[in-house]
C-alpha cells in the first residue's frame, strides 16, 4: 500500500498561523480522500516558517469498485416517471431489470462504478484543498488567480512504496508538482530530491531544517535552560512565546545576551513585557537578586562568529527600547512622588469610556461608590475601599502604561507604593482586574475583593443598561469573562452577596432579571467543569435566594452528591411517583391536597412508618435549611427513602374508601412539600 507525501513550499507563513494551518491541511486532505473512497492508516502534519507538510500512510492503490442497486418506478408507471428515473441513473431502458415487489413488478437499476487510481484522487483533493484553504489572510501574486498566505513556490506530491515512488501530476497556475524540496534559505538553499517521508525528513535535517515544530520547541527550551543555568541565571518559562518563536525559525540557534546594568532596576515585568512583545526574547532572571539581567534570543542560522554579530544587533535594538522604558518609568516616578496619583486621576475625566456611559472618570466614581457599599460583604474598611477604587485606574494616564497597556494595574501597584499609599491600595491596583480567566488566581484581600467586584459589576450593569449584551460568539466588551470573574470572586471567597441588590447599587438602569439569568448561565458553565449537572443547578436556582451565588452553589453541590447516591436516586423516583399521583388527583378532583394527613387514619404499618419518618425528619430538614447546611439537610432527607419505598410497595393510594384516599393523598403532599423545600426536584431530568 503506498504512502503519500505532500509539501507546500512558500514564503514565510506567520508563526501564529502555522499550527492551525497544519491541522486544517491534515483535515481537508484526509476528509477529502476518505470521501473519495481512499482509507488510510495514519497521518502526520508538520509546519515550518516556509512549508506545510503532510504524510499519509497506508493508502490503497485505488478506490473500491462500487455496485449500487437503485429501485425505480413500477413497470406500469407513466412514461414520464420512467424517463426521469433513467435520467437520474444515466442508463437506458434496456439496462434496467424487472423484479417482483409487494406492490407489483418494478424496474431496478444496477449502477457499477469502477475504482479510481489513488494518484487521480489525490491530485483532485489536493487542488481543491489548495484553492479553498481557510487562511485568515491570503494574497494573490504574479498573474494567476491562486491565493495563498504568501507566494507559493513549489508543490511536492509523491506516492511511494518499498520499491518505487511516483509523482502525482498536478498543475496550479503554472506551479507543477514534483519530488523536489529546498533546505534552509541561507545554509542549504539547493534543490533536494526525495523519495518518501523518511528520506524527506532526513535530508531536510541535513539541510538545516527541523520539520517538527514540537522538536524545534524542545531544542529551544533545552538550549535556553542550559545556557541560562551555565551563566548563573534562571529561564522564565513562557510556553506561548516558545511556540511562537519555534514558528519563526527552521534551524533554531539559541543565543544568550546581557542586559546593561543601567536597566536592571526597571520593574521585571517591564523588562519581560518589552522583550517579549517587541523582540520575542526570553527573560533570564538572576535567582539571587530576582532581577532580569540577561535575555535569550533565537537565531535562524549558524554563523562563523557563533552568533556574536546577531547578538550585538539584537542588543542594540533592545537597549533602545529599554532606554525608552527607563525614561517613562523615571518620569512617572517623579510625578507620583511629587504629586501623588491624583493628577493622573483628574486626566481620566477627559477620557471617554463609552459614548453612552461617560468618561473613565465617571466610571471610577461609580466603582468607588460601589466599592464602599461592597466593603461590608468582603470585610474591608469602607473608606479604604473607596480610596482604592479612586486610585486603581489612575495609572492609565501614566507614560509607562501608554507604552505597555498590558501592565495596567501592575504599574499602579508600583506607583501607589512610590506615592506612599496604604499597602491595601497598592494590592488593589494590581488585583482589580483579576481574575481574567479560569486559571487566574483570585484576590482574597478584603479591599482587593471589594474593588474587583465593583469593577466587574459596574461593567456588566452599565452595558446591560444600554443593551450591549453578548450575542452568539460576539462579546466585544468581554462581559462573559467579567461575569465569570464575579462568580469566582464570590464563590472562592465564600461571600454572601445578593446580586439583585448589587445590580441596583451598581447601575440602577440595568435589566436586573435578564442580567441575573446571564449569571445563572455562566454559573452553569463554571460548575459544569466540576461535574455538576445543569438540571441540578436549575433545581437549586428555582428556590429562594436564587441571586445568592454561594447559596445556590452549596445547594447544587449537596444535591448533586445526594442524587448520585442510591438513596438519592430512589427518593427522586419516589418524589416523581408522589408528584404524578397528586397532580392527576388534583386535576381530576378539582381540589388541592395540602391540608395535612392524619396518622389516625393510617391502615397499614407502612403508612405508620412513613408518618413517623416525616414527623422525625421534617423538623431536622427545615432546621438544616434555615442554617444553609444543605449537606445535613440531604442526610435527613435520605432517611425518608426507605419509608417512601415501603409505602409505594404496600399501599394503594386510590382506594375505594374516599376518606382513606384523601388522607393518603395529603400524605403524598407532605412528601412532595418536604422534597421541594430542599430543591425543585421537578427540574431534575427523569423526575
Amino acid at each position: 500500500m503506498p504512502d503519500l507525501l505532500i509539501e507546500l513550499f512558500s514564503e514565510e507563513i506567520p508563526a501564529r498561523m502555522q499550527a492551525r494551518a497544519s491541522a486544517d491541511f491534515k483535515k481537508l486532505m484526509t476528509d477529502g480522500l476518505v470521501d473519495a473512497g481512499l482509507t488510510y492508516s495514519d497521518a502526520m502534519a508538520f509546519a515550518t516558517p516556509r512549508r506545510l507538510a503532510l504524510s499519509i500512510n497506508g493508502l490503497p492503490d485505488q478506490s473500491p469498485r462500487i455496485r449500487e442497486e437503485r429501485k425505480g418506478p413500477r413497470v406500469d408507471a407513466p412514461e414520464q416517471a420512467i424517463e426521469g428515473f433513467l435520467r437520474s441513473t444515466g442508463l437506458s431502458k434496456s439496462d434496467l431489470i424487472v423484479r417482483d415487489d409487494k406492490k407489483g413488478q418494478v424496474y431496478v437499476a444496477i449502477i457499477e462504478t469502477s475504482g479510481r487510481a489513488a494518484a487521480e484522487i489525490v491530485a483532485e483533493v489536493l487542488e481543491r484543498t489548495i484553492r479553498n484553504f481557510p487562511w485568515p489572510k491570503s494574497m494573490r501574486w504574479g498573474g494567476g488567480s491562486l491565493k495563498w498566505v504568501r507566494p507559493l513556490h513549489s508543490i511536492l506530491c509523491i506516492l511511494s512504496n518499498d520499491v518505487e515512488s511516483e509523482i502525482v501530476p498536478l498543475n496550479l497556475d503554472g506551479i507543477s508538482s514534483g519530488d523536489i524540496t529546498f533546505g534552509h534559505r541561507f545554509l542549504a538553499p539547493a534543490k533536494i530530491s526525495v523519495s518518501g517521508f523518511e528520506d524527506y525528513a532526513a535530508k531536510l535535517k541535513k539541510a538545516f531544517v527541523v520539520l517538527d515544530p514540537a522538536e524545534r520547541a524542545d531544542v529551544i527550551r533545552q538550549d535556553a535552560e542550559n545556557q541560562a543555568f551555565a551563566n548563573g541565571g534562571e529561564l522564565i518559562q513562557d510556553d506561548g512565546l516558545l511556540a511562537e518563536v519555534a514558528g519563526l525559525v527552521e534551524w533554531p540557534v539559541v543565543l544568550l545576551g546581557n542586559i546593561h546594568e543601567s536597566f536592571w532596576d526597571l520593574p521585571p515585568e517591564v523588562l519581560k513585557t518589552s522583550m517579549k512583545e517587541h523582540q520575542k526574547f526570553f527573560s533570564v532572571r538572576n535567582p539571587k537578586t530576582g532581577r532580569i539581567e540577561k535575555f535569550i534570543t533565537v537565531a535562524n542560522r549558524e554563523t562563523k562568529d557563533n552568533g556574536a554579530t546577531i547578538l550585538a544587533g539584537n542588543q542594540k535594538v533592545l537597549f533602545a527600547r529599554l532606554s525608552d522604558a527607563k525614561f517613562f518609568w523615571e518620569n512617572d516616578l517623579r510625578t507620583v512622588r511629587a504629586e501623588g496619583m491624583a493628577s493622573w486621576r483628574k486626566k481620566l475625566a477627559d477620557v471617554t469610556f463609552h459614548n453612552k456611559l461617560g468618561s473613565e472618570g465617571d466610571r471610577i466614581d461609580r466603582i468607588a461608590a460601589l466599592s464602599k457599599e461592597l466593603a461590608a460583604i468582603s470585610g474591608a474598611i469602607p473608606d479604604l475601599a473607596e480610596q482604592a477604587a479612586q486610585t486603581v485606574k489612575a495609572d492609565l494616564a501614566s507614560e509607562m502604561v501608554y507604552e505597555f497597556p498590558d501592565l495596567q494595574g501592575l504599574m499602579g501597584r508600583y506607583y501607589s507604593e512610590a506615592a506612599g499609599l496604604a499597602p491595601e491600595i497598592a494590592a488593589a491596583c494590581e488585583d482589580h482586574y483579576a481574575p481574567l480567566g479560569p486559571s487566574d488566581s483570585v484576590p482574597t484581600a478584603p479591599v482587593s475583593v471589594a474593588v474587583a467586584l465593583a469593577d466587574k459589576l459596574d461593567k456588566l450593569t452599565s452595558f446591560w443598561a444600554i443593551d450591549e449584551k453578548p450575542t452568539g460568539s460576539k462579546d466585544p466588551f468581554a462581559l462573559r469573562r467579567a461575569a465569570l470573574g464575579v462568580i469566582r470572586l464570590v464563590l472562592e471567597n465564600d461571600l454572601r452577596m445578593p446580586l439583585l441588590d448589587a445590580f441596583e447599587k451598581a447601575y440602577p438602569g440595568a435589566d436586573k432579571d435578564n442580567l441575573l439569568s446571564f449569571f445563572h448561565d455562566r454559573l452553569k458553565v463554571y460548575l459544569r467543569d466540576q461535574n455538576i449537572r445543569h438540571d441540578v443547578i436549575d433545581a437549586a436556582i428555582a428556590k429562594e435566594g436564587r441571586d445568592d451565588l454561594t447559596l445556590v452553589t452549596k445547594r447544587a453541590r449537596a444535591l448533586g452528591v445526594f442524587l448520585g447516591s442510591e438513596d438519592g436516586e430512589n427518593l427522586l423516583q419516589g418524589f416523581k411517583r408522589a408528584n404524578n399521583i397528586l397532580t392527576q388527583a388534583e386535576d381530576q378532583d378539582g381540589v388541592e391536597y395540602s391540608f395535612g394527613a392524619d396518622e389516625k387514619l393510617a391502615q397499614t404499618d407502612e403508612e405508620t412508618q412513613l408518618f413517623a419518618a416525616l414527623k422525625s425528619e421534617t423538623p431536622q430538614i427545615r432546621t438544616a435549611l434555615g442554617q444553609d447546611n444543605f449537606q445535613l439537610a440531604m442526610v435527613h432527607l435520605s432517611k425518608l427513602r426507605a419509608p417512601v419505598d415501603g409505602f409505594f410497595e404496600a399501599v394503594q393510594v386510590n382506594t375505594d374508601n374516599a376518606i382513606v384516599r384523601r388522607n393518603r393523598l395529603n400524605l403524598l403532599s407532605e412528601i412532595r412539600t418536604i422534597c421541594l423545600s430542599v430543591a425543585d426536584l421537578s427540574r431534575i431530568e427523569g423526575a
